[in-house]
């Protein structure tokens, strides 16, 4: 795998940083998530669901990992920290900012004492400006970025994404970053510390709806399923069940005129262009809504897939994880524990063509990987982890 050989301490908890680990590690890095004794990880505990031990929400973000614990509060534990990041390549951590002074850990520190790091630095509003101490969980960035304020129904209440969407963007935009300070510094021989907040990504991320307001300044108001931007671009009602139509040029909207047999639209004028189509929304979507009633989905899927229409059925995760094209991507795969449990894991999307895809580490129990990690990384023998090294620590 590409990033094999690179040693990565993630020493985040939650989402945002463990999904970053995660991907890293599904790479082909060593990564050790280190985590407090008897605690672990917020997310082991958030449940249910729970399958044996395990709880859904840390099985999704803690494959291909490893787990040492320390007590960072002890003094030992600290420098056992201090010597993995002598001998890694990468830290990922989330600790508030007062946090990080206890530990020794300021970037200054990082810089001074570890000049070949590279610290990927997470936190709600970054590590400068006035909210810098802030506190920063996914639904208030939804709430704070303008995210929620273009998501539910036209005319109900502002909602949040289904999932963590802050946190996940965030740790992408925590990988790519990572990866590019790996590129800087076989340039220059120097790490870099990586400043990522949740809200800088979350506003990123609303791209074309962001700009569209910066260039205009008319606040976009809620589509509900629809597109601000693009006509028809939404979820419309069948017979049986929930389409989704992605009319996304003037050719497609020919395309599909015919396939739904409705001449009359495109000889319309009003509906000529997507932008004369976007003007005069109100009038075409009631239009397309009555035809699409008439029929079952699968006729409309037939007809508008043969005519080169963009659509698609709306799924719930049962019919996702049983579809024959997401079990053939490895989308769903399945890893054994260290005691023998084998337990269904969501896939990594990564596919290197030619590469034979690796079977995925199960999430690590608690603290099982310390022994190991300290032999591997440190070349401890068992005497020196048991004399220096004391058992509440680690």
């Amino acid at each position: 795998m590409p990033l094999n050989g690179l040693r990565v301490v993630d020493a985040s908890r939650v989402l945002a940083g463990p999904y970053a680990g995660q991907l890293l590690g599904d790479l082909g890095a060593d990564v050790v998530k280190i985590e407090r004794p008897h605690l672990g990880d917020d997310t082991r505990h958030s449940g249910p669901p729970f399958v044996g031990d395990w709880s859904a929400y840390f099985l999704a973000t803690n494959r291909n990992k490893r787990s040492p614990t320390l007590e960072l509060q002890c003094e030992d534990a600290r420098a056992i920290l201090t010597e993995l990041l002598d001998v890694a390549d990468v830290l990922i951590e989330n600790f508030r900012t007062d946090s990080l002074a206890g530990l020794g850990l300021t970037h200054a520190e990082l810089q001074a004492h570890h000049p070949r790091l590279i610290v990927a630095s997470i936190s709600g509003f970054g590590r400068t400006g006035e909210k810098a101490n802030t506190p920063g969980y996914d639904f208030a960035i939804q709430a704070l970025s303008g995210l929620m304020s273009i998501t539910g129904p036209a005319d109900g209440e502002p909602s949040k994404v289904g999932v963590a969407i802050t946190d996940v963007v965030t740790g992408l935009h925590a990988t790519v970053a990572i990866l590019a300070a790996l590129r800087l510094r076989e340039q220059t021989g120097r790490g870099s510390i990586i400043d990522l907040a949740l809200m800088d990504c979350a506003i990123a991320a609303q791209v074309n709806l962001a700009q569209a307001y910066l260039v205009s300044g008319v606040v976009p108001a809620r589509q509900g399923n629809a597109h601000l931007q693009i006509v028809p671009y939404q979820q419309f009602a069948t017979a049986d069940g929930h389409l989704i139509i992605n009319v996304g040029n003037d050719t497609q909207w020919q395309a599909f005129c015919l396939a739904c047999e409705q001449p009359e639209w495109l000889a319309d004028e009003r509906f000529a262009t997507n932008r004369d189509r976007v003007i005069h929304r109100d009038m075409l979507i009631p239009c397309i809504d009555a035809v699409l009633r008439s029929r079952l989905s699968a006729h409309w899927l037939e007809c508008l897939g043969r005519a080169g229409v963009p659509c698609a059925l709306v799924q719930d995760y049962a019919q996702v994880f049983h579809d024959p094209a997401v079990r053939e991507r490895g989308m769903v795969t399945m890893a054994r524990d260290s005691s023998g449990q084998e337990n269904p894991l969501v896939g990594s999307p990564f596919h290197f063509i030619g590469s034979e895809q690796p079977a995925p580490r199960h999430p690590p129990r608690l603290g099982e990987d310390s022994r190991q990690v300290l032999r591997e990384w440190l070349h401890c023998t068992d005497a020196e982890i048991d004399r220096t090294h004391p058992p509440e620590s680690i």
